[in-house]
């Protein structure tokens, strides 16, 4: 009897065992690793792989925001197409493009269809792609279907964040934003007609401050997660914010910035970021013409320091970006200086000596 006892503890005792030893192998194997962050030698090696990276912050001319954009309803290919035409016979070879988690929610499959459709259409214009996945400017809710008519003479009256201030009301979302951003990265992590994912625009902007750190720090550990070939960044925008500035820079792959302000002003941002990161630069935001922040002065300082350059705009239209942001006309009349924007939207430049100067920079005389 107690042989038999015995035996029975031993058995017992191993099946525990390898239970046990399965239950961690299994864990171990369903835990992804996170890469790390790019060194600067992968980073400058990458760089040294593409193009002067050079074009616009991207939206059609018949979109007021990103939902407007992707949604099956609105999604506009012939427009598309046209603009980045517009874009392509100026010599500009990428632009930056914002995405919206609720275009992707109500519509996954649809949504990744006219993800790359959109991708088809820059290339067939020798456009590479930019595409941003959170944001945190300008309204702070949204809804989908019908986007609001733009507000006359006021800028960006409609852009809508993400996924702004409902995260804070229900945090319980965080998981539909997790399967977002990994399903987009999957999906597209080995695209060569991507260049570069821009996880979040300006954290912490519309007075979020620091809340918005904890989902900064989430969407770079779920990135990492999926380990996509192109770099990931978020662009050190307003250096007061200094926690989310520091995790941004040392988070990088790339560094990625903004900057609004005239030439010297422009400098001392290069010269601040480089001291701080020997990455390769790339500004996704400049030129506001009331700030001075002007192509005459800004891009040739860009192509000389070798820094990728997407200012803001490239066709007016229902974003309301040639008014300047503080500075609203409600009556609709045309400001007397243009903030943002390249051209009309029949392809007419608003400014030719600055179309001039852009195919000489490019080369696309």
């Amino acid at each position: 009897m107690k042989k038999y006892f015995f035996l029975s503890f031993v058995m017992a005792t191993a099946i525990t065992f390898v239970s046990c030893n399965q239950s961690q192998k299994k864990n171990a194997i369903s835990e992804k690793p996170i890469r790390e962050v790019w060194t600067d030698e992968q980073a400058n090696t990458w760089y040294n792989g593409v193009d002067w990276l050079r074009g616009s912050d991207f939206i059609p001319s018949t979109a007021i925001n990103q939902l407007e954009m992707w949604q099956a309803e609105t999604f506009d290919p012939e427009t598309i197409d046209r603009e980045l035409g517009y874009a392509q016979s100026i010599g500009f070879n990428s632009m930056r493009v914002y995405l919206h988690h609720l275009a992707w929610q109500i519509d996954t499959t649809g949504f990744k269809n006219r993800m790359n459709q959109y991708l088809d259409i820059a290339d067939k214009h020798g456009i590479s792609t930019l595409f941003v996945l959170f944001d945190d400017c300008w309204n702070p809710t949204y809804q989908a279907g019908k986007q609001p008519e733009p507000k006359p003479g006021i800028h960006n009256s409609g852009w809508v964040q993400d996924p702004g201030d409902s995260i804070h009301i229900n945090p319980g979302m965080i998981g539909s934003l997790e399967k977002y951003v990994k399903d987009i990265l999957s999906s597209f992590g080995n695209d060569k007609r991507i260049v570069l994912w821009d996880l979040y625009n300006e954290p912490g902007n519309s007075d979020h401050g620091n809340k918005s750190m904890p989902l900064l720090e989430k969407v770079f550990k779920w990135g990492r997660e999926i380990n996509p070939s192109q770099p990931l960044s978020a662009g050190v925008w307003k250096w007061d914010l200094k926690e989310l500035t520091d995790y941004q820079i040392k988070n990088s792959d790339v560094i990625t910035y903004h900057n609004y302000g005239d030439s010297i002003n422009h400098k001392w941002y290069i010269d601040t970021l480089r001291s701080l990161s020997s990455k390769p630069l790339i500004c996704t935001e400049y030129m506001a013409r009331t700030r001075n922040s002007l192509f005459k002065d800004i891009l040739p300082i860009l192509k000389r320091e070798h820094i990728g350059a997407y200012n803001w705009g490239l066709v007016s239209g229902k974003t309301n970006t040639i008014y300047a942001w503080d500075t609203p006309m409600p009556d609709g009349a045309q400001p007397k200086l243009w903030f943002h924007d390249i051209f009309h939207q029949d392809g007419t430049p608003y400014k030719q000596d600055e179309v001039d100067l852009i195919k000489s920079l490019t080369g696309a005389d």
